[in-house]
């Protein structure tokens, strides 16, 4: 055992997830035993009071049971408990149990025992008084220079100090100017009462002051007592200490003198009688309890002050003297005298740990044996080098934990149902007038080994929603199959940026090196049919925006294509079909009868993905049961960056708008609470005022704050419909650049990675901020075409950025740069510049403002967004819908 830890001489822990705190604990002889053996009495918050009495057998022992005297449960909370002379009539020894509501006097008495169980304690109450404000603490002393017996004085929660001699009630006083309850204590000195303020200053107050003062119990006064009859209570002095007191402590260990010792939150604080610093010190850490116990030397006092590193410092006056270990965070400390062994330290902390210790040290008797010198064998230690090497070379060829065996511990199965529920089980949707079905989804779960506690998740894109999203299972045996089932509907009028689900499961696979068991996940992902969100529509021959997409292999019929969205009364029009999704929006399909190309049109830009995704997903499908390998498609025309960065500005305009809103609220409150304090300054004051107008600046202020926060609700619904619409048209903008340049599944993947870095856009980290971070970090790397443009450094701090002009020149740049050959990589190679012989040559990343003017002519040439399909010449066969349907 170290030389600085406390050591153990009894301990015990007090009952299971009780509270305490630093009023909880008292040593003193609460059963008059006249022996001069202190006895400890402990309460809790959740109202048990025990006393105990520590005999151990050997040093360290555990609490016997015959150190538990008494055991009784009083309902109440206990916030503190006292020992004095409480009991008219006679000088013994009382325990005194403050409650929220009640103040309890109670006799401890023992009976000797005549048989081997010992000596049985009783408590007997005295008398209580029921309290007519809630207490917070309380200190006891003669007051008023009374002889033989204690009186007691209770804080209460608003400020008022209410004395009672003993079984009777004397007055109550509330303190000027009083907040916030602090630590309250006596000096029998001076006969004041000293407590900390909520404005951070200690003040004394005298007992004859307190007693000749205003009556606060009586509402209304009469002129007599205006008159004469009561005093304003002043405060003998005052000392601003500058921070909040946890605990007051008087002590005079000589009739000279005493001392008002204050334990601040980051200081300790010695006072004189007259309020005049006699010393402070500056803590290392913070404390949570102290104590000042004795006086070694003339005029100088010893204090033990806890902390929350779980250490005991003792100091004498400034000086550390000593510092020792404990095993817990102690919330009170005592000094005390048990089997004529004095100075025992008792420190309780907040979770019940009630321990008697000492400081000092156990003799040693270990000695350490001679070591044997013998001479090393280096071939020995060759051998022995070469095999330790072996069996790391072994190791980390098998990683840090053992390879999982070919078989999986757990198999998951999704399957969709392929029709609509009988009954919807969609609830609270807020699509109109439309029937919003709901259909079935199943997951099954088998393990091939124990596993406990298994966890699974399904994830959807909204505004889709689930009926139930998280599941638990027990596998205690193996082989065992699970299944459960939930439904998924549709629940806002507007559209997900994506039907595929992700059914995740988490569990723990024990293993030798780790029995708790090493984390694992399992997922499995799943896709929704088109039909949950999308009826069949009426074709359109206009619309705003249009994207043609080339295959190359011959047309297919659309009906086959998507049997469930086929109109019966347009038979022949097997290349035109439309789509109407729940809530209105209206997009159309059209194939070309002559030539290989498909075109979808839509008046919302956003809503061009879905259908888009689905019908490669199809033609893919399509043509791979038809036994065609090399079916693939393409995009010839212009990237649709202006509706992209439309929809980008929408977005990030309510961002802003937001945050503004947020602002004025937070204002708003601010001017509210100061209201509220002008009011409750006014409504306190003995002579009345006029409020001067502050009820009604008050009830303008409250509407103006319930109206901003309709608002910032209401923006984060419209914040959150238009990053959905973001993230389609972000697909859409991925499936068309891949389409373009016919990027590899590494690539995309990269690309998905840069421009939907977020599941959830936040106000403080938003989509333009991580995507402009994402993307300049290709442009300077993978993209880059100098070694300069590596050299640039870029900032680790993200912030909302003032304007999106920077991501939209950053986005068209990264379109250039892939036209011109850019290759999308992430090796270690990648930051090496590229050699990229292109029609037309390449352009470095501009250095200077009029370069970047001539890249973003060059990127406007060839990115242009005129609503590119209606500018481009006409092709006959997808030109119109009636030269479609030809």
């Amino acid at each position: 055992m170290s030389l600085f830890k406390a050591r153990d001489w009894w301990s015990t822990v007090l009952g299971e997830k009780e509270e305490f705190d630093q009023g909880c604990l008292c040593l003193a002889d609460v059963d008059n035993s006249g022996s001069g053996q202190d006895k400890i009495i402990v309460g809790s918050f959740m109202g048990y009071l025990r006393i105990f009495n520590p005999h151990p057998v050997k040093t360290g022992d555990g609490a016997q049971a015959e150190d538990l005297l008494l055991e009784v449960h009083l309902r109440d909370p206990i916030l503190q408990v006292e020992v004095g002379k409480f009991v008219s009539g006679t000088e013994m020894l009382h325990l005194a149990v403050l409650h929220s509501r009640k103040l309890c006097v109670y006799s401890v008495s023992g009976t000797l025992g005549n048989v081997e169980h010992g000596n049985q304690y009783q408590l007997k109450l005295m008398y209580e008084h029921n309290l007519q404000r809630t207490a917070f603490n309380m200190t006891y002393g003669s007051f008023g220079g009374v002889k033989g017996r204690d009186l007691i004085c209770i804080q209460s929660m608003d400020g008022m100090l209410m004395v009672f001699e003993q079984e009777s009630y004397a007055f109550g006083r509330f303190l000027p100017g009083s907040l916030l309850p602090g630590p309250l204590a006596y000096s029998s000195r001076t006969d004041s009462f000293i407590t900390v303020s909520s404005c951070r200053q200690v003040e004394s107050y005298k007992y004859q002051v307190l007693a000749f003062a205003t009556d606060a119990d009586k509402k209304q006064e009469t002129e007599q007592q205006k008159l004469g009859s009561g005093k304003r209570l002043v405060v003998d002095w005052a000392l601003n200490i500058g921070e909040q007191a946890l605990d007051i402590c008087i002590v005079s260990f000589n009739q000279s003198a005493s001392s008002v010792f204050v334990l601040g939150e980051r200081n300790f604080f010695c006072l004189k009688d007259n309020g005049q610093i006699r010393f402070m010190k500056k803590l290392d850490c913070s404390p949570s309890c102290f104590l000042p116990y004795c006086s070694v030397s003339e005029g100088t006092i010893n204090t033990l002050i806890g902390n929350h590193k779980n250490m005991l410092h003792v100091y004498q006056d400034v000086t550390l003297k000593w510092a020792t270990q404990l095993p817990h965070i102690p919330v009170a400390v005592r000094v005390g005298c048990f089997q004529d062994l004095k100075g025992v330290i008792v420190t309780l902390s907040d979770d019940g740990r009630l321990q008697c210790s000492y400081l000092g040290t156990d003799p040693s008797l270990f000695q350490a044996p001679k070591v044997e010198s013998r001479e090393l064998n280096y071939d020995e230690l060759d051998v022995e080098l070469k095999e330790l090497q072996r069996i790391i070379k072994v190791v980390k060829s098998q990683g840090i934990w053992p390879m999982p065996e070919k078989e999986d511990d757990l198999k998951v199965d999704v399957m969709v149902s392929s029709n609509f529920d009988p009954v919807s089980q969609a609830t609270d949707v807020e699509i109109g007038t439309d029937v919003v079905p709901s259909i079935t989804v199943q997951v099954t779960l088998q393990n091939r080994i124990v596993l406990p506690k298994v966890k699974l998740s399904i994830y959807v894109q909204p505004p889709l929603v689930l009926t139930c999203d998280q599941f638990t299972f027990e596998f205690l045996a193996p082989e065992m199959i699970s299944t459960v089932s939930f439904s998924v509907y549709l629940k806002r009028s507007y559209t997900p940026s994506d039907l595929e689900g992700n059914a995740v499961v988490s569990y723990s696979r024990p293993t030798d090196r780790n029995p708790d068991g090493t984390p694992r996940v399992v997922q499995c992902k799943f896709r929704l049919p088109l039909k949950l969100i999308c009826l069949p529509g009426q074709a359109s021959k206009t619309a705003n925006h249009k994207l043609t997409i080339d295959t190359n292999q011959s047309p297919v019929s659309l009906p086959s294509l998507f049997p469930g969205f086929a109109n019966q009364s347009d038979d022949d029009q097997v290349n035109v079909m439309g789509f109407r999704f729940l809530g209105g929006s209206q997009v159309t399909l059209l194939a070309s009868k002559t030539s290989q190309r498909y075109r979808i049109q839509s008046e919302q830009f956003e809503d061009l993905w879905l259908i888009t995704n689905e019908l490669i997903l199809r033609l893919q499908k399509y043509f791979e049961k038809q036994g065609i390998k090399d079916f693939a498609s393409s995009f010839s025309g212009s990237i649709p960056l202006q509706e992209y960065f439309e929809l980008i500005d929408h977005h990030f305009e309510l961002r802003i708008n937001g945050e503004k809103l947020e602002e004025l609220l937070s204002e708003r409150a601010v001017q509210f609470r100061a209201i509220q304090r002008r009011l409750l300054t006014r409504f306190k004051d003995k002579t009345p005022a006029p409020l001067q107008h502050l009820d009604v600046l008050l009830d303008g202020t409250y509407k103006q704050v319930i109206a901003l926060a309709d608002a910032i609700e209401e923006n984060q619904g419209n914040l959150f419909q238009a990053f959905t619409k973001l993230k389609s048209a972000t697909h859409l903008m991925i499936l068309l650049i891949g389409l373009w340049q016919k990027l590899s599944a590494d690539q995309i993947a990269i690309l998905e990675a840069a421009f939907l870095p977020l599941q959830e856009d936040m106000q403080e980290l938003g989509w333009e901020e991580t995507v402009d971070a994402a993307i300049s970090h290709l442009l300077k790397t993978c993209l880059s075409k100098s070694s300069k443009e590596q050299a640039l450094n870029l900032s680790s701090q993200l912030n909302i950025p003032k304007d999106t002009s920077r991501l939209k020149k950053h986005i068209t740049l990264l379109c250039d740069r892939l036209a011109k050959g850019g290759r999308l990589c992430l090796s270690n190679d990648a930051a090496a510049p590229q050699t990229m012989v292109m029609p037309g040559g390449c352009t470095p990343i501009p250095e200077s403002d009029l370069e970047e003017r001539s890249v973003e002519q060059d990127s406007t040439e060839l990115f242009t967004n005129h609503r590119h399909l209606i500018a481009e010449t006409p092709v006959p066969e997808v030109s119109a819908l009636q030269g479609v349907s030809e």
